[in-house]
């Protein structure tokens, strides 16, 4: 993984089963989340939506990434993760399959992103749903930010990646 020095570089499958070039993202300001459907930070998928909404048009994308690590938080199938985000917070920024952030089976984008901008004391573990990164035009990751971030704290740092 010495060779990799973008987010652009991976392949990811989104929620449908489908692999997704992340390159495509490229001159796009990205934000991944690792998401749960029954945590309390869950009302978040409501900022995020928001923010998408505002900032989608400048060349803005949240990522999606539902994870059942957490307390067990998302237990439901691809279809049925897609279904409550679309029904209870509508929705419409890309989802993908569902993934270990953590561990052995942790997905290579995410060992990625957690070894470019570690935690606290450069702890690289994500402790919690909801933990986001965010990633400049080129794929490099510029920003950690912990569950507890609200997605309306995050327009400003948003903007100024948009430049």
């Amino acid at each position: 993984m010495t060779d990799i020095h973008s987010v652009h570089q991976f392949t990811v499958k989104n929620i449908k089963g489908e692999m997704v070039s992340l390159a495509q993202f490229h001159g796009k300001v990205l934000l991944f989340v690792n998401l749960a459907s029954k945590c309390g930070f869950t009302p978040q998928y409501k900022g995020l939506q928001a923010l998408y909404e505002k900032l989608s048009n400048k060349g803005f994308e949240i990522l999606g990434f539902p994870c059942n690590q957490f307390g067990g938080q998302e237990p439901g199938s691809e279809s049925e993760i897609q279904s409550f985000c679309s029904a209870n917070y509508g929705v419409t920024f890309p989802l993908f399959a569902k993934i270990d952030v953590n561990g052995g089976k942790a997905d290579p984008v995410y060992e990625f992103l957690k070894k470019e901008e570690p935690g606290i004391l450069g702890t690289e573990l994500i402790k919690w749903n909801f933990t986001k990164f965010l990633v400049d035009k080129q794929g490099h990751v510029l920003r950690r930010f912990g569950p507890n971030v609200t997605p309306e704290s995050l327009e400003a740092d948003v903007l100024a990646a948009l430049g």
